[in-house]
C-alpha cells in the first residue's frame, strides 16, 4: 500500500507547527504577526470567517495555551492548522527539509 497523502499532509503540518512553537517561544513577533494576520482576515474576508474567528479566539489565550493548541492532535486542531496565520515563520529551505524528513519517516514506518 502506498503512502497516505492525507496523513503526510497532516504530519507535515504538525511538524511545521512544532517549529513555529520553538520560534514563538524565543521571538514574541511570531505571535504578534499571527494576531495581526488574523485581524486582517477578519476585516478582508481573505479566509473563511469560521477559521479566522477560531484563530482569533485561540490567539487571545496565554502563550503556553496557544503553543499547546498548535501541536494538539485533536481533529479540531488538525482542521485549524490547515488555515494557519503562521505562514512565513519557517523559511522555505527549512520547510522543505522538514517535509522531506517527515515523508522519509512515514515511508520507513
Amino acid at each position: 500500500m502506498g503512502l497516505d497523502l492525507h496523513r503526510l499532509a497532516e504530519e507535515r503540518s504538525l511538524a511545521l507547527h512544532r517549529l513555529v512553537v520553538e520560534r514563538a517561544r524565543t521571538d514574541p513577533q511570531v505571535l504578534r504577526k499571527a494576531r495581526q494576520r488574523v485581524s486582517e482576515w477578519l476585516v478582508t474576508g481573505a479566509t473563511a470567517r469560521f477559521y479566522a474567528e477560531a484563530w482569533a479566539e485561540l490567539l487571545r489565550r496565554p502563550d503556553e495555551a496557544i503553543f499547546a493548541a498548535l501541536v494538539d492532535g485533536s481533529e479540531a486542531a488538525r482542521a485549524l492548522r490547515q488555515t494557519t496565520p503562521f505562514a512565513g515563520v519557517i523559511d522555505p529551505r527549512t520547510r522543505w527539509r522538514l517535509w522531506r524528513e517527515v515523508r522519509s519517516r512515514l515511508e520507513a514506518a
